[in-house]
C-alpha cells in the first residue's frame, strides 16, 4: 500500500468509526482461510534459543539467506557427541564475535547480528534459571505466558513478535507474531484498529484469536499476505475473503483507469 493509500484507508476506517470484529466475523474469516490454506500442522520444536537466533537472523534478509546462515552457524558449533548433534549455544557465547560474524555472514549484516546474537546469549547466562544449564529455557513450559514474555522482551534487541515466535513455536504456548504480513492483512479485514502500534497489535491479534488456534491463524493470514494480499497490488480479484473485506472497493478505486 503506497503512502497516499495508506492514510485514504485510514481516513476511510476512521469515517466509518472502527470497531473490534466480533467473535462471529473472526471466525468467518479463519473459516474461509481454512478453505484456501487447510489448518497447518507444526509440532513444538522445544529449540527456544535457535528460535531467538533465527529470528535475529531473518532481519534484513529472505528465509534463504537466514537458513544458510544458521546451518552455518551450527556446523561452525556443533555440540559433540551421537546425532543429532545440537547447536553448542556455549560455545557460540565465549567464541570470538568475529568468527560467529564468519559464520553467519551469509545472512547479512552479520557484525551487528553476530553482536546482538552473543547479547542475547550473555542476557540469559548470566539471569540463570538452572545454574547447571545457564542457557537453559526450559523453565517456559511451565510458567505463565506472560511471565515468559516479559523475560524474553528484556533480553536485548528482542520484542514482542520475537517472544512470540518462541513462545508458539518452541513450546506451543499461547502467543502469535504479529509481523509485516500479518498486520497488513489484519489491519485490511479491519481486525486491527488503523495506525495501532504492532504492541496492540499483538495485545488485538491475542484478544480475537480462538484459544488454541494461535499456530492455525498466523501462519494462514502469513501466507494470504504473501500470496494474495500484497502490500502494493493486493490481488482482489482474487481474493477468496474479498467479499468480506472493507479495503477491496478502496482498492478497487485505486486500481480504476482515471477519467478526465
Amino acid at each position: 500500500m503506497l503512502c497516499g493509500e495508506r492514510s485514504s484507508y485510514r481516513d476511510a476506517m476512521s469515517r466509518d468509526g472502527w470497531k473490534p470484529p466480533t467473535p462471529a466475523r473472526v471466525r468467518r474469516i479463519r473459516d474461509r482461510l481454512r478453505e484456501v490454506y487447510g489448518i497447518p500442522r507444526m509440532a513444538p520444536h522445544g529449540r527456544p534459543l535457535d528460535e531467538l537466533v533465527l529470528t535475529v537472523l531473518s532481519q534484513s534478509t529472505n528465509d534463504r539467506n537466514r537458513d544458510v546462515a544458521f546451518l552455518r552457524l551450527r556446523d561452525r558449533f556443533l555440540k559433540p557427541g551421537p546425532p543429532p548433534q545440537p547447536l553448542d549455544y556455549e560455545a557460540v557465547l565465549t567464541a570470538p564475535v568475529e568468527e560467529v560474524e564468519e559464520a553467519i555472514r551469509p545472512g547479512g549484516i552479520s557484525k551487528v547480528k553476530s553482536a546482538r546474537i552473543q547479547a542475547i546469549l550473555a542476557a540469559i547466562s548470566d539471569s540463570a534459571c538452572d545454574p547447571q544449564d545457564p542457557l537453559s529455557l526450559e523453565w517456559m513450559r511451565e510458567e505463565p505466558v506472560g511471565q515468559s514474555r516479559a523475560y524474553l522482551c528484556a533480553l536485548p534487541g528482542v520484542g514482542r513478535k520475537t517472544a512470540a515466535c518462541v513462545l508458539l513455536f518452541s513450546y506451543g504456548l499461547p502467543d502469535i507474531p504479529v509481523d509485516t504480513h500479518v498486520s497488513r492483512v489484519g489491519t485490511r479485514l479491519g481486525l486491527f484498529r488503523p495506525g495501532a502500534p504492532f504492541e496492540e497489535l499483538h495485545d488485538q491479534m491475542l484478544e480475537l484469536t480462538p484459544p488454541g488456534q494461535e499456530l492455525e491463524f498466523h501462519v494462514n493470514l502469513l501466507r494470504h499476505g504473501r500470496r494474495t494480499c500484497h502490500a502494493r497490488k493486493p490481488a482482489c480479484e482474487e481474493c477468496a475473503l474479498a467479499r468480506m473485506c472493507p479495503s477491496r472497493e478502496l482498492f478497487s478505486r485505486a486500481a480504476a483507469p482515471q477519467t478526465r
